[in-house]
């Protein structure tokens, strides 16, 4: 594992050009270019606020912060899940013609989606400042380590479905279908205190859950989240981010004869 991450470093220059080409050209060509970063979240939140508020009414105050503060960092994850096991295909090219570390294209597209979450965060806070919701600076010390473990979990993911992708190219037409289910059982849209008491435990098995539930305490609830909800998403975003590296270290080695 230190040797890995000896040699990732080593192609850290790799890294970076990758991360500012994913931004640069994402929305290369479009009117508004890179401010779509701040319109897509935006205009999904005004979509499932007219939904969840008038439609489908929650009883739940300042509901558009209670969705916001969730929503953004379930876009990234889903950003990751869904276009991240692409990533490999993507440079199928330079993957057979010269040599570097392969876990390089995962670790830089979710970094440019990281980079992204984080610019849309200041819309979040400008929401919060402008709305007089405040904040509560000792939960708020709380916010870079969820971030962290969310990194740490869409990284995992991100190496486990690229690198199962390359043999079998139908997983990502799959995990589209799979990640629209996953957003209706994670409580973006709904607390968890509405999930039945009999489904708890199969619903702690759940990530996402996790970390959605502290985001929410740390910038709606303005309260420090939950240690246990806090030590789960830790433990889990670990383990998935050493599964994701153990089976993409595995099934790298014919990459190229799969490209």
């Amino acid at each position: 594992m230190l040797t890995l991450f000896s040699e990732i470093y080593k192609y850290r220059q790799m890294v970076f050009s990758l991360v500012h080409k994913e931004l640069r050209g994402k929305y290369k060509g479009s009117v508004l270019g890179f401010f779509w970063t701040f319109l897509n979240p935006l205009l999904q939140l005004i979509v499932y606020t007219f939904v969840f508020s008038i439609i489908m009414k929650q009883n739940i105050d300042r509901y558009y912060l209670f969705l916001f503060v969730a929503l953004v960092p379930w876009i990234f994850m889903s950003s990751c899940v869904s276009y991240g096991s692409n990533c490999i295909l993507i440079y199928g090219d330079l993957v057979k013609k010269i040599y570097f570390p392969r876990e390089v294209l995962p670790i830089s597209f979710v970094t440019s989606q990281f980079v992204n979450m984080l610019y849309t965060f200041i819309v979040i806070f400008a929401v919060i400042i402008v709305t007089g919701h405040g904040v509560n600076f000792i939960a708020l010390l709380y916010l870079p380590v969820i971030m962290i473990v969310e990194y740490f979990l869409a990284m995992g993911m991100t190496l486990l479905f690229s690198a199962i992708t390359v043999y079998v190219r139908d997983i990502a037409h799959i995990l589209g279908i799979v990640t629209m289910a996953w957003q209706f059982l994670t409580p973006v849209m709904y607390p968890s205190s509405r999930v039945p008491e009999q489904y708890l435990t199969l619903w702690n098995l759940n990530p996402m859950a996790h970390i959605i539930e502290s985001y929410r305490d740390i910038l709606y609830y303005k309260q420090i989240p939950d240690l246990k909800t806090l030590g789960t998403a830790v433990a889990m975003g670990i383990f998935f981010l050493i599964i994701g590296e153990l089976v993409f270290s595995k099934l790298q080695r014919r990459f190229a004869e799969n490209l």
